[in-house]
């Protein structure tokens, strides 16, 4: 009987097939299994271990990306930032603003960053971020229009215009001002932020036209707002440690909710330097709130105020000696008001030192404008430093800067710097 070609062909193709059903059975069976597994109540399977958090040191500078991301500002530092992937920052960087003057008082330029010394209580800090004279700058500027100041709106309108011109091109500006805003109880003072950060001049020429006024003053709750609002992005690398508040006023707050605590906390926290141009408008205030409650033209201490007196100068006082401006005496009228004055003076210059600014007296507002020109002045001739502190410890506490200039181009230089800041706290 001839051979059948094909025969040896089916053998081998039955050997196979005996061989691969247990290994295809196998595969069944697993397969299966893993089904059922994937069917279970998930009561039944094991909750993932909950991951602990993971800690950066950021002790030293920052590696650059190709697309960099902004710094985060003190005030979310130590924040956790993914639910799934909790990152904790053990520092912060720390902005310095400083001015250099030689022994005329006149400002010095050209420095670089080997030129500066910067201690933190005593100890040096290594220098990681400086800006020079030439980076650009962001300004929140604040205009008070209340009070005395509502008759002279055209003169600051003047003033804020040449400021505005004196800013080199690059500068952002955010103009902040007060308003009426109309409430159940009738007129009600309001911090209104008319323009976002712009180096659009247009924009903000136009905006202020648009300025309105208003009959309180809520300047404590302007400067929260400045911080919470206008510097409340992280800066961009180059004007990172570049920002300032630039306030028309006279300081002495009639409606806010904020205290002035808060807002020197948070303005301390951001490290934005702090320009007053002090407008003296104590006389005519004065002279009016010595009328008579009936006369026309009479200007009288809100229920803020004379609590806010009491509590810091008679705390011990009847808080209901206090709820009833027109029934004080003229002598009792007058002592409130000069003291607020003074606590209003006192609290500029005491904020403007610890974060590096100026305050710039003027006797009227026609002297606005000419005071607005020195604070430019000293705006483009401000440096940056920027340090991660040595210091780890997250315990609230007060940490004092210093700040030194060396080297030949600087001999008998005068730095003015922010005093200090106050650490994160655990």
């Amino acid at each position: 009987m001839p051979k059948n070609p094909a025969t040896p062909k089916r053998t081998r193709a039955l050997r196979l097939a005996r061989f691969a059903t247990p290994f295809i059975i196998a595969i069944a069976l697993l397969s299966a299994i893993a089904i059922t597994g994937a069917q279970q109540p998930t009561q039944e399977t094991p909750p993932p271990q909950k991951q602990r958090p993971r800690r950066v040191n950021g002790g030293g500078k920052p590696k650059p990306d190709a697309s960099p991301t902004p710094t985060p500002t003190p005030a979310i530092i130590g924040e956790e930032v993914d639910e799934g992937d909790v990152v904790r920052v053990d520092t912060q960087l720390v902005s310095v603003p400083a001015v250099v003057t030689d022994r005329g008082g006149r400002p010095l330029a050209n420095l670089r960053a080997e030129n500066f010394v910067l201690y933190e209580d005593g100890r040096p800090q290594q220098i990681s971020n400086f800006a020079t004279t030439e980076a650009p700058f962001e300004v929140a500027l604040l205009l008070d229009t209340s009070g005395s100041t509502r008759s002279d709106l055209s003169l600051i309108r003047r003033a804020a215009r040449a400021f505005l011109d004196a800013l080199r091109p690059g500068d952002r500006v955010s103009l902040v001002a007060f308003n009426n805003s109309q409430d159940v109880a009738g007129s009600l003072a309001t911090v209104d932020v008319l323009t976002r950060l712009t180096d659009d001049r247009e924009t903000l020429q136009k905006a202020l036209e648009n300025i309105g006024t208003s009959n309180g003053t809520p300047y404590y709750d302007a400067l929260v707002r400045i911080g919470e609002e206008v510097f409340r992005e992280p800066p961009r690398e180059e004007m990172r440690g570049r920002r300032a508040v630039v306030a028309l006023t006279d300081g002495v707050d009639s409606a806010s909710d904020a205290d002035y605590a808060e807002a020197r906390a948070r303005l301390q926290r951001l490290g934005v330097a702090t320009y007053f141009i002090q407008v003296n408008t104590e006389d005519f205030v004065e002279d009016r709130l010595l009328r008579d409650c009936q006369q026309f033209g009479t200007l009288r201490l809100s229920r803020t105020q004379l609590q806010r007196y009491r509590r810091l100068f008679v705390p011990r006082a009847d808080a209901t000696n206090y709820e009833d401006f027109c029934e004080m005496g003229q002598f009792e009228r007058m002592q409130i008001s000069r003291s607020l004055y003074d606590l209003a003076r006192r609290e500029m210059s005491e904020l403007a030192k610890a974060l590096g600014g100026k305050t710039f007296p003027t006797t009227d507002l026609r002297d606005a404008r000419t005071a607005f020109a020195q604070v430019a002045t000293e705006i483009g001739t401000q440096y940056s430093l920027g340090y991660y502190s040595t210091n780890k410890t997250r315990d609230g506490r007060f940490r004092a800067i210093r700040v030194e200039v060396r080297g030949a181009n600087a001999p008998g230089a005068q730095v003015r710097a922010r005093e200090g800041y106050y650490a994160p706290k655990s």
